[in-house]
């Protein structure tokens, strides 16, 4: 029947299926007969046929060409039994038999006409809702028998449906709900239950599925014309080959298109209803992306019983052949022999269903479910190899060079096609009994050419395309072969791509197996080394192959062919299945060289030998494919010959009679534990009441963070904050001010519970604010969610939070986030796990659109996330920092975390015991095995031998001594270490932990059971423990052991159970760890071995291998790995000499105390890698578990409290605050870490901890790494470096990816880090089913990767991130003020005002005298004024701090802010909206006369749109005509009356002009005072503030000047506003005459109380309310000025002793602009001319009144403000870069000295500030003697007091008789200074006089009209100016000395 149509009738065919028929009943225990000439007609509508049913799908692929328009995109093969009977409908002659409908789940809808998500799908309802059908769907109309009126709505799959002839419809089912918008359903089982069908019969599409669904011309849906479905059943053979779309099974089913970890679009489906019931395991189908492993393994349709076969196999074979495209994003594309065009058929096909694409027949046994309804369910179907024809990939004939010029063949034409021809050597027939026969499933490696069809048997073979993107290299891009260093023309050809293949098999070990990147690197090397390669004809190519391969010893044979590789296969497989089996010795390999002239040299490799041939099969499976095999063999029964075999035991008795007959010998005593004599018994009670000999010691639980996770975590913050600068707008910190987080772990009961133990521990739930000490130790778990089926309920949860609080800064840690990647598309349920729920929660859109949301994945293994699709950004990567570049931070007996790379390198440490190891004895056994049972997967294989192994070393050392020599060494040491550690010496009770890891949860539980049942019955039940550690339940442990645990711990409660493996730690045991992946648990200190053994080459990716070795990691003693790196040489010598003296038994058994007592040798200690070194038994326990509940209160205060100041890492407040927080003694505090320890040795504690340390003594304590003992194939690839195979980070990192190119760099072990991320990066791509296959080009921007190798502490790191990142946000949100005492008065005068009155009385005010010293401490380095109450000590440089004093304060809700402050209720008042352009402010000039200038001044408002109201304007609305002033009289609470004038100068974004808060919110005036050139800015910050303009000529002036124009504008302003309401009948007196000047730092107003208690409280409270509590003053108008006192910490202890006080207002005053109409601020002052200006009011007369009450805190801002200019000179010239000295701001006149680009003022002010002691030597302190200053204030620096006197007649001045002055100062004096009251003053003899004029002119004018020649003595030289040019205008002074 071969290639054949099945359209005509042959007699063949009839022999053949009437010969099966016989032989099916014969076999079945049934006598019903078959119905078999169903088959045999053209015509077969009533009798569907047996054979049809079973014909692979695959076939109709071969024979239906596919219309290039069609994607594949169903997920699964069909060979799904349930496709291959769909079209057995049930009117056939069969009963039919009832139909059981599985219960729906609970909480489902089960109402009619509804889904079972409970939406409506009747026709009637929905017929004008909008429905969306995705692409390829029709919507249909399914009958509900149970609703017969009504019509069910469904979106189907056309191409499950027929055409208008009925035909063509393709077999199986694929639909979606339209109710709920549930997608993918592949069963119509599944679908059925989903729309409540409630059918009793077997659901089928042909009967439910009745209409197509139309539009009606008002477009609603309506009934259409009925689905034809009548030829289905006619459906021929031939007509088969016409259907135009293929079936789903031309798929290829391999990972290519479906995955590697049980994504694979296998068909694994089980049935209809796929988890309800078993079906014949018929025929499944796996193959693999990665052309390292694609492959198709094969099965036959059924077996006889006699033959077992691996049923992950398909009918047909598919390969991905030789010649299908491997495009460079590692994809290749579908291919069937009759669609050779090599379109990338897969690009589109994803697949949709969560069904049950990779529950593998494998779990079902039995015969097919529906089709042979008499049948016996145990009965096999036999279908004879040829009935089942294979197709493969077509030979082609194409040219040597092009692999890909391929023509398709013509596709067939409709109906009954006639035979083709076929060519010989294009068909294989696969021999009967192949495996049986030769004992080897041969596996065909894919070379170069075309692979023949095969036919028969073909389960037993399989075809691999490990090798074929090797021979590809003309495929590669011009790009790639750049990387390379390469040139097309170096490309191979394929004779030297021959004669490498050749070369490298034969230098295999027989321990080894190809591996694809091992032979990349080869190919490559050659390419580089000689390009192209010698030409080599085709004669040669036998000669030379044959020459290759005779170095192998027979272990490789060439076979040359002339005809077709078909030829040369076809001979081997004869040859290997008619010799006698065990005569037989195997090449491994034969090499197949197919040289005609036609095609040019093809070869393929077909590996014969029995290890590599298996191990090649079994390494194509992915993880979950190979898990479900070992399943249907345990579930089949298939390893019963296994299990017989394992009876007995190694010396041939039987194992369980055995164990029975020591049971009853021990009449239930059991071995004594804790002693060290096995032999000893004592009864069970007895044994069980006793407890271990010590005392118990409680251990106090520390969690510390190490200087490596610190950095770790600070890395992470600085890579959040330079997220927030880049500008991306992605990441906006300023507006957080709270963080939360949750984090997501793999679905492991464990992890979750480590996690949360490690969240309460560290204290951060409480650091972070989120719960309070009390509830935090509960609601831990809270913040951990397992990735399994409730994840999308606290998924949602969570993103509401995250929703409703857009001011906190939500994390999203998803650790181990390399577990799942599937796609949320291709996820399904895959042995047990729910897949793809990573995806769906991470990249969901919600997360990814969240602003407040950042996403950590954090990885041991992140080289998934690392493909060119990843999300991350490169950039956003933190990894954690090697072992060397920490060196510094360790001191030398600290830990050292010891990791994958350090076990491979402790190889060449030469010692006799080493830590990896591998167990040759068991290898050998494991081997003999595998002979024998080619049919059984050799884990199971590997499992039950193990299982003997412990079972029998158990033996061997209680019961049966005569079993040790058949226990492998390792074996032996490991059981005994574990029996008698307990019981030595100082052990206290204590042992070790065995882990053994067996990833296949049954065989896991069936060792569990074995082991356990054995050592109850040797009466070891008391010794140790046997746990089953599995991620999907508890741990589970007997309570003896519970009890011992608790009393170690000293555990007050009773139903403390252990929840992680940590909290195991000491505890004697057994864990069996199962599980596909080890998801991250860790495991207690006291794990002293890792069995590894069942790990081979199954796990042939570099995570699957590493995270393996990573169960072992862990920190240990410095001394243990330094040693003997440092002394490689002669360690390795002493190993030798050890293991030759004692004969090899060193190395196998490092110890064993029984037998071997005495060899627990020397050699052993002195390596210092002894897995049972003496130190260790005193090893200290460290683990994590919930401390106790009374433990509690205690622990967490030490624990918060150390770690509280953590981010400000200050080492010296760490330490006290640690030594406070704890009672540990000070010299642990010194540590870096940031809590303390209660451990006497806090060197020894020093690490990174992921399992908290345990305090006890442990000074001697050793910690050495764990021994890891490993399968051959793990071991030779770990060993790497040293071993003769490459190693395992060369290997593809991840079954999820794909490598982009055949060739690549090698990848060495340097490579960490960043550089391991940019080789990822460049070399690998996402697999089809990999969440990022489908990402977005960018990156996302707010998510990072953290990684670290395993168990290196990255739960502690990103839990310090969190702290670290909240005290950051804090930190935006605190802010340094001022915090500095004024200095005290010496005596107060007392004043009637009592403190409690809250407004000041006028009289009393009046009484008070006005204190004239500026007493605020910014006022330090300015002159003191002279007063009759001076402080006593006159402040020297020496006493000025060179930093002011600040504090750090959280900011209140009545803050000001500056334009970094964003929320919500804020946002339209400082930000601009986006309709609002910046046109919207209109800008007004306002002009008006100042008298004190006397010129006229126009200053120009620039008034946003919503301002306007607060302004009057013109008729025509365009002049601005004043500003609004309420009235005195008005009494509203809400009305604020001040306007808020805040001058400010470079601090557009950080002055704190945001005073919204701070009013509460409520309407005021608020306006900035600019300078012209900084306009721009303060527009852009501020769009919606108004802003007044100060005059160019003011660009560059200094506060004076902004304060002198707010002062006169706001004049003229009340007096145009007088003007305006006295029109309207308001008196001129009730016009406000307040305006409040503002600083641009004032952050915070306080209130100060009497408190009940009497003593004072200081509340925050806002400037509002300030405001309007002075605004209320009784008399305001009689007030001059108004202001606060400032802020310092000593308010509160020790309040003013006035309510209010007359003194020096400033940085924030509410001025009456009308009683000072006379006094002026200076406009020329850079600084103190608030002091100066008070003095003049006071001096005229007026009221200044400070509130004691209300206090001013400003904010320390670096930038801006009136800082100094940079004073440079005029002309740079460019040699002279030296600062200026401020001596040399003034000069003398006309001279040479160099001018200086700064404003006169300024530098008059610099210079007298810092060189009045050469001016005025007679004052320099000296108290009593002040320089006079007529009219002005100047600060003459600290040193030198003032004396202010005013000239005005009428001022009130000081009584200066009697006081003799050391100076006098005139500065720009008027004409009020006469030469008359300057005589009335009396200087010291030397005293000095500066005078300071505009000009020269003035200057001497000035001299002469005050006569103070008289008096004074000038010299010419003594005349000075300030160092400007003359268009500067420079200032002139002169000195003079008193006569």
């Amino acid at each position: 029947m071969g290639n054949s149509y099945a359209g005509q009738l042959k007699s063949a065919r009839f022999e053949e299926a009437l010969h099966n028929s016989i032989e099916a009943s014969l076999r079945s225990n049934s006598g019903d007969p078959q119905p078999i000439f169903t088959q045999l007609y053209l015509e077969p509508e009533q009798y569907p046929g047996n054979v049809e049913k079973m014909k692979p799908k695959a076939e109709l692929a071969l024979h239906g060409g596919e219309p290039p328009g069609h994607e594949l995109l169903n997920g699964h093969s069909s060979n799904d039994l349930e496709e291959l009977e769909e079209d057995d409908d049930s009117d056939t002659s069969s009963p039919p038999l009832p139909y059981l409908q599985a219960p729906a789940p609970d909480g489902c809808c089960t109402l009619d006409g509804f889904c079972q998500a409970g939406k409506d799908l009747r026709l009637v309802s929905i017929a004008t809702e909008p429905i969306e059908v995705p692409a390829g769907f029709e919507l249909v109309g399914a009958k509900s028998p149970s609703v017969p009126e009504h019509i069910l709505v469904c979106a189907v799959d056309r191409r499950f449906l027929p055409d208008e002839n009925g035909k063509n419809a393709l077999l199986g089912f694929s639909g979606n709900c339209v109710g709920c918008g549930e997608k993918g359903f592949r069963y119509f089982t599944e679908f059925s239950n989903h729309i409540n069908l409630k059918l009793s019969t077997q659901p089928k599409k042909q009967k439910h599925l009745k209409y197509y669904l139309v539009k009606n011309s008002q477009g609603a849906l309506c009934k259409g014309p009925l689905i034809c479905w009548k030829d289905c059943k006619a459906r021929q053979f031939s007509s088969s080959a016409s259907t135009s779309k293929p079936s789903s099974s031309s798929s290829l089913s391999s990972k290519e298109n479906g995955g590697t970890n049980g994504h694979s679009s296998s068909p694994f489906s089980l049935s209809d209803s796929p988890p309800t019931r078993t079906t014949q395991a018929s025929s499944v189908f796996f193959g693999s992306q990665d052309l390292s492993r694609d492959c198709s393994f094969l099965k036959p349709l059924a077996s006889t019983p006699g033959t077992k076969t691996l049923p992950i196999v398909p009918t047909a074979l598919r390969v991905n052949g030789p010649a299908n495209g491997m495009g460079v994003d590692g994809r290749s594309p579908l291919l069937s022999p009759s669609q050779v065009s090599l379109g990338p058929q897969g690009q589109g096909y994803r697949s949709a269903d969560l069904g049950d694409s990779p529950v593998s027949s494998a779990m079902n046994s039995g015969p097919p479910k529906k089709r042979h309804r008499s049948w016996h369910p145990s009965s096999m179907v036999p279908v004879p190899p040829t009935a089942v024809p294979v197709p493969a990939i077509r030979p082609i004939v194409c040219s040597p060079g092009s692999v890909l010029a391929m023509s398709a063949p013509q596709p067939p034409v409709a109906g009954v096609v006639q035979p083709q021809p076929i060519t010989a050597g294009e068909t294989v027939i696969i021999p009967d009994n192949l495996l049986n026969t030769s004992g080897v499933r041969p596996v065909i490696l894919i070379g170069h050419g075309a692979l023949p069809y095969f036919y028969g048997n073909v389960g037993d073979i399989v075809v691999s395309p490990l090798l074929v993107s090797c021979y590809k290299s003309s495929q590669l891009t011009e790009k790639t072969l750049e990387n390379l260093g390469l040139s097309s023309s170096q490309l191979l050809s394929v004779e030297t791509m021959i004669l490498l293949t050749l070369q490298y098999l034969a230098r295999l070990g027989s321990d080894q197996i190809p591996l694809r990147e091992e032979f990349e690197q080869i190919v490559l090397k050659a390419m580089l080394c000689c390009p192209g390669g010698p030409a080599i004809s085709p004669s040669q190519l036998p000669w030379l192959a044959r020459l290759e391969a005779s170095v192998s010893g027979g272990s490789v044979q060439v076979l040359v062919t002339h005809n077709s590789l078909g030829e040369g296969i076809c001979e081997s497989l004869r040859s290997l299945s008619e010799g006698p089996p065990h005569q037989q010795c195997l090449p491994t390999y034969v090499v197949i060289i197919c040289t005609s002239k036609m095609s040019g040299n093809e070869f393929c490799v077909l590996v014969l030998g029995k290890y590599q041939a298996r191990a090649l099969a079994e390494g194509m499976l992915t993880t979950n494919e190979f898990l479900k095999e070992i399943s249907y063999e345990l579930i089949t029964g298939k390893v019963s010959v296994l299990a017989s075999h394992f009876k007995t035991t190694s010396l041939g008795d039987n194992l369980d009679k055995q164990l029975v007959r020591y049971q009853r010998r021990r009449k239930g005593q059991v071995i004594q534990p804790y002693q060290s004599d096995v032999t000893e018994h004592i009864h069970s009670q007895e044994a069980a009441s006793n407890a271990p000999p010590s005392e118990t010691d409680l251990l106090s639980e520390v969690f510390q963070i190490y200087p490596p996770q610190l950095s770790v975590a600070r890395s992470l913050l600085s890579q959040v904050c330079s997220i927030a600068d880049s500008g991306s707008q992605s990441l906006d910190l300023g507006r957080f001010c709270k963080v939360d987080f949750l984090v997501l772990v793999p679905p492991s009961h464990v992890l979750v519970h480590q996690t949360a133990q490690r969240i309460r521990q560290s204290g951060v739930l409480v650091d972070l604010g989120i719960e309070d000490a009390s509830s935090a130790y509960q609601k831990s778990e809270k913040y951990v969610v397992r990735l399994d089926g409730d994840v999308h309920v606290k998924m949602e949860a969570f993103m509401r939070k995250v929703k409703q609080n857009p001011y906190t800064l939500f994390v999203l840690i998803h650790d181990n986030s390399h577990v799942d990647l599937t796609s949320a598309l291709s996820g399904s349920v895959c042995h047990g796990e729910l897949q793809g729920l990573a995806d769906r929660v991470v990249n969901c859109q919600e997360v990814l659109d969240a602003m407040n949301l950042l996403v950590l994945q954090v990885s041991c293994f992140p080289f998934t996330l690392q493909t060119r699709q990843s999300r991350i950004s490169i950039h956003n990567e933190v990894h954690w920092p090697s072992n060397d570049s920490l060196q510094g931070e360790q001191s030398p007996e600290d830990l050292v975390y010891f990791g994958l790379r350090d076990y491979s390198s402790s190889l060449q440490w030469g010692v006799a015991s080493p830590i990896l190891r591998c167990d040759d004895a068991f290898e050998k056994m494991v081997h003999t095995l595998l002979e024998r049972h080619p049919h059984l997967h050799s884990m199971v294989i590997r499992s039950y031998l193990l299982i003997q192994q412990y079972t029998e070393a158990m033996m061997a050392l209680t019961s049966s001594p005569s079993l040790r020599d058949h226990i492998t060494p390792e074996t032996l040491a490991m059981v005994e270490d574990l029996i008698s550690a307990p019981a030595r010496e100082g052990s206290q009770g204590r042992g070790h932990m065995l882990l053994v890891r067996v990833p296949s949860l049954q065989l896991a539980m069936l060792a569990r059971e074995r082991l356990e049942d054995v050592r109850d019955k040797l009466g070891l039940q008391l010794c140790f423990a046997v746990l089953l550690g599995s991620p999907a339940s508890e741990l589970t442990l007997p309570r003896n052991f519970t009890s011992l645990l608790r009393s170690w711990r000293g555990c007050e409660s009773e139903d403390w159970v252990p929840h992680t493996y940590e909290d195991l730690e000491g505890l004697p045991c057994i864990v069996i760890l199962t599980g596909k992946d080890p998801l991250g648990e860790t495991f207690p200190r006291s794990l002293k071995y890792s069995d590894l053994r069942l790990i081979d080459s199954s796990y042939l990716t570099r995570t699957a291998l590493e995270q393996e070795v990573g169960l072992a990691c862990t920190y240990v003693s410095m001394g243990v790995v330094q040693e003997p790196k440092t002394n490689m040489a002669p360690r390795e010598t002493e190993g030798e000499k050890a293991t030759s003296c004692n004969d090899g038994d060193e190395l196998e058994r490092p110890q064993s105390n029984g037998s071997v007592a005495t060899r627990t040798s020397g050699s052993l200690a002195e390596n210092g890698v002894s897995s049972s070194d003496v130190a260790e038994c005193s090893q200290r326990p460290s683990t994590s578990s919930s401390p106790p509940e009374g433990a509690l209160t205690r622990e967490q205060s030490t624990v918060t409290q150390g770690f509280k100041q953590e981010c400000d890492l200050l080492t010296s407040q760490l330490s006290s605050n640690a030594s406070k927080g704890s009672k540990a003694p000070p010299s642990l505090c010194s540590m870096s870490s940031s809590s303390s320890s209660f451990s006497p040795s806090s060197s020894s504690t020093q690490r990174p901890s992921q399992s908290t340390q345990f305090g006890r003594d442990a000074k001697h304590s050793r910690v050495s790494p764990r021994t890891v003992i490993m399968s051959r194939a793990a071991y030779n690839l770990l060993a790497g470096e040293s071993g003769s195979q490459l190693s395992s980070f060369s290997l593809l990192p991840h079954a999820d990816v794909a490598w982009s190119s055949p060739l690549r760099p090698l990848i060495t072990h340097n490579l960490q880090g960043a550089e391991q991320s940019m080789f990822y990066r460049q070399w690998t791509v996402a697999r089809q089913h990999h969440a990022d296959y489908e990402a977005p080009p960018v990156p996302h921007l707010r998510r990072l990767l953290l990684s670290g190798p395993p168990q290196v502490g990255k739960t502690g790191a990103y839990l310090q991130f969190l702290r670290i990142l909240f005290r950051m946000l804090i930190r935006l949100l605190e802010v340094d003020v001022y915090d500095e005492e004024e200095v005290e008065e010496e005596s107060i005068s007392k004043v009637p005002t009592p403190f409690g009155s809250q407004w000041p009385d006028i009289e009393d005010i009046r009484k008070l005298p006005f204190d004239p010293f500026p007493r605020d401490p910014k006022f330090r380095k300015a002159s003191p004024v002279y007063t009759d109450k001076m402080p006593k000590c006159l402040k020297g440089e020496s006493q000025t701090p060179a930093k002011r004093e600040t504090k750090s304060i959280r900011l209140s809700r009545f803050a000001a802010h500056n334009a970094f402050h964003h929320c919500e209720q804020c946002h339209q008042y400082c930000e601009a909206s986006p309709a609002t352009q910046l046109s919207e402010c209109t800008f007004h000039a306002f002009t008006f006369c100042s008298s004190m200038l006397g010129e006229e001044v126009q200053l120009h408002f620039i008034i946003p749109k919503s301002k306007e109201q607060h302004f009057v304007f013109s008729q025509q609305g365009s002049h601005l005509e004043s500003m609004r002033l309420p009235l005195v009289s008005t009494k509203d609470p809400n009305l604020l009356k001040s306007p808020i004038f805040t001058p400010t100068t470079g601090r557009q974004e950080h002055g704190l002009l945001n005073i919204f808060h701070a009013m509460e919110g409520a309407a005021h005036l608020h306006i900035l005072v600019v300078k012209q050139y900084e306009m721009p800015h303060y527009r852009k910050y501020w769009p919606n503030h108004i802003l007044l303009v100060l005059p160019a000529v003011f660009n560059s002036a200094g506060v004076g000047a902004a304060r002198f124009m707010i002062k006169e504008l706001s004049y003229h302003n009340l007096e145009l506003e007088r003007n305006r309401l006295e029109e309207q009948g308001v008196k001129r007196q009730d016009v406000w005459p307040f305006i409040v000047m503002m600083d641009d730092s004032c952050v915070l107003w306080n209130a100060q109380h009497e408190t009940s208690e009497g003593g004072p409280t200081v509340t925050n409270v806002s400037l509002k309310t300030v405001l309007q509590h002075m605004e209320a003053t009784p008399k305001i108008s009689l007030y001059a000025m108004c202001g606060i006192r400032k802020w310092s910490s000593s308010i509160a202890r020790k309040p003013s002793s006035l309510p209010f006080s007359r003194c020096h207002l400033h940085d924030f005053v509410m001025l009456n602009v009308d009683l000072t109409q006379n006094v002026q601020y200076d406009l020329n002052r850079y600084s103190c001319e608030e002091v100066d200006f008070n003095l003049r009011a006071n001096c005229s007369g007026l009221l200044l009144c400070r509130f004691n009450c209300f206090s001013l805190m400003k904010k320390h801002i670096p930038v801006g403000g009136n800082k100094d200019f940079l004073v440079k000179p005029k002309l740079m010239e460019m040699e002279n870069s030296a600062p200026i000295s401020p001596s040399q701001y003034v000069c003398a006149p006309d001279s040479e000295q160099t001018l200086l680009a700064a404003p006169a003022h300024f530098l008059l002010e610099k210079f007298l500030q810092s060189c009045s002691h050469r001016l005025f030597p007679k004052a320099v302190q000296n108290r009593n003697n002040p320089v006079l200053s007529i009219d002005s204030y100047l600060n003459i620096g600290p040193e030198v007091s003032v004396c202010y006197i005013n000239s005005r007649p009428h001022s009130t001045n000081l009584d200066y008789q009697g006081l003799v002055f050391s100076g006098l100062l005139l500065y720009l004096c008027d004409s009020f200074v006469v030469s008359g009251l300057l005589k009335k003053f009396r200087f010291l003899k030397g005293a000095t006089l500066c005078v300071i004029c505009q000009d020269r002119s003035s200057l001497r004018q000035t001299i002469v009209r005050l006569e103070l020649e008289d008096e004074w003595q000038f010299r010419l030289r003594d005349e000075f100016q300030t160092a400007n040019c003359s268009e500067d205008r420079p200032l002139y002074f002169l000195t003079g000395r008193h006569v």
